[in-house]
């Protein structure tokens, strides 16, 4: 095979894995979109907020289409992430041909974990630093005004908290690969934690709201997962090295 077919053939498979993967995402919208419907998912994200400001509470929406397109991107979202493991599977499975085996093994782990980490980085924002948050935001508010959230601007501000989140859930991942593919080791990693923490306070203060509930809800599971992918980290370089040297010996 020539290298043009090569690349065709390469091509041909990846838009067949996109085209997977969006379907996934398609039927899982469309059912989300049916039942329980675009609305009640929208409330269900808006619940933490409404908590905190009290029975009566309502959001408005400045734009003529925003309380229609604003619940059908939340509900996309929800499609996203209930696909998101098909959707890895996917990304696998076109760069799994060019892998070596114990490559591949790696890989299977790796999406499963990085899946899992995204979804309860997720999970952590909405259920506890939301309430948290907006707490603390509404005991600071005048009694003399009345908030009222416009639903495409608190929809940004949730989009970004559970990038944040999820992203920041997957410092595990990047620790063990990074020590797997001998970029760094376990021990510089321990020498580099305190600028590691320095650099974590950083991000999470660019990217939360400017209140320290929020900075410290980002940068206090930052450097634990941090710990925790040391701990991964040098548990499988070990395992790895009694592996070679079982296998030298035989």
């Amino acid at each position: 095979m020539s290298d043009q077919e090569s690349f065709i053939s390469h091509l041909i498979e990846l838009r067949t894995r996109l085209l997977h993967a969006a379907a996934a995402i398609g039927i899982a919208f469309v059912a989300l979109f049916l039942w329980p419907g675009s609305g009640y998912i929208y409330d269900l994200l808006a619940l933490p907020l409404m908590e905190v400001m009290g029975p009566g509470a309502k959001m408005i929406a400045t734009g003529v289409i925003t309380p229609f397109m604003v619940p059908v991107k939340v509900t996309a979202l929800v499609a996203f992430m209930i696909a998101l493991p098909y959707v890895l599977y996917q990304a696998w499975a076109f760069v799994a041909p060019g892998l070596y085996e114990n490559e591949k093994k790696l890989a299977a782990p790796l999406i499963v974990a990085s899946t899992i980490l995204f979804l309860c980085g997720v999970a952590f924002c909405y259920f506890f630093v939301f309430g948290k948050v907006f707490a603390f935001i509404q005991g600071f508010a005048p009694k003399s005004i009345s908030p009222m959230p416009d639903i495409e601007a608190y929809f940004n501000f949730v989009l970004t908290m559970f990038l944040a989140f999820g992203v920041t859930f997957e410092i595990p991942i990047v620790v063990i690969l990074l020590v797997r593919f001998g970029l760094v080791t376990v021990e510089q990693l321990v020498e580099w934690r305190s600028y590691v923490i320095l650099g974590n306070a950083v991000v999470a203060a660019v990217i939360t709201p400017p209140d320290v509930v929020s900075m410290l809800a980002l940068l206090i599971p930052m450097c634990l997962l941090y710990e925790v992918g040391l701990l991964v980290a040098r548990f499988v370089h070990k395992r790895e090295a009694v592996i070679d040297l079982s296998q030298k010996q035989t």
